[in-house]
């Protein structure tokens, strides 16, 4: 006993954490997540031709480098700063030949528009080539079925 009769207690430490304001934190987390998501998901408009195809097999689900041949004749590259700013010949080969050179395996694809000249896209196919793609694949659609009756 303490002088004067008087016990003293001792406070001990409280070991728990107040998980509250985690979870503020990865709610308003996931708002931001949720309304930003749609945005990156635009791109340049093109309308694809139609044909029967199979899907395309990618390892470990590599993102493809896609060059977008618009309506116009116009290219577009899915990398970079500004994947819906139209890019040189010039560009299109350093950017690409830079990205097979740190990545060997990933896929090349070239997206053209239905109506552009066919010249446009044996010209983004040669571009590539010359950048070092070891092959090159076209994105098309799936053609509408008739409906069964």
């Amino acid at each position: 006993m303490a002088a004067g009769g008087q016990r003293r207690e001792r406070r001990r430490t409280m070991s728990e954490i107040n998980v509250v304001p985690y979870i503020d934190v990865m709610l308003v987390l996931l708002v931001i997540f949720v309304i930003t998501a749609p945005l990156l998901t635009q791109g340049v408009k093109v309308e694809l031709p139609k044909a029967a195809s199979e899907p395309m097999e990618t390892k470990d689900n590599q993102e493809p480098l896609i060059v977008t041949v618009d309506k116009g004749g116009l290219y577009y590259l899915n990398i970079g700063a500004d994947p819906e700013t139209p890019i040189g010949h010039d560009d299109m080969v350093n950017k690409v030949a830079a990205v097979i050179r740190f990545k060997p395996d990933t896929p090349v694809l070239v997206r053209g528009d239905r109506d552009v000249n066919y010249g446009a896209v044996v010209v983004a196919m040669a571009l590539l080539q010359k950048a070092g793609a070891p092959s090159v694949g076209l994105i098309t659609e799936t053609p509408d079925r008739p409906k069964k009756k």
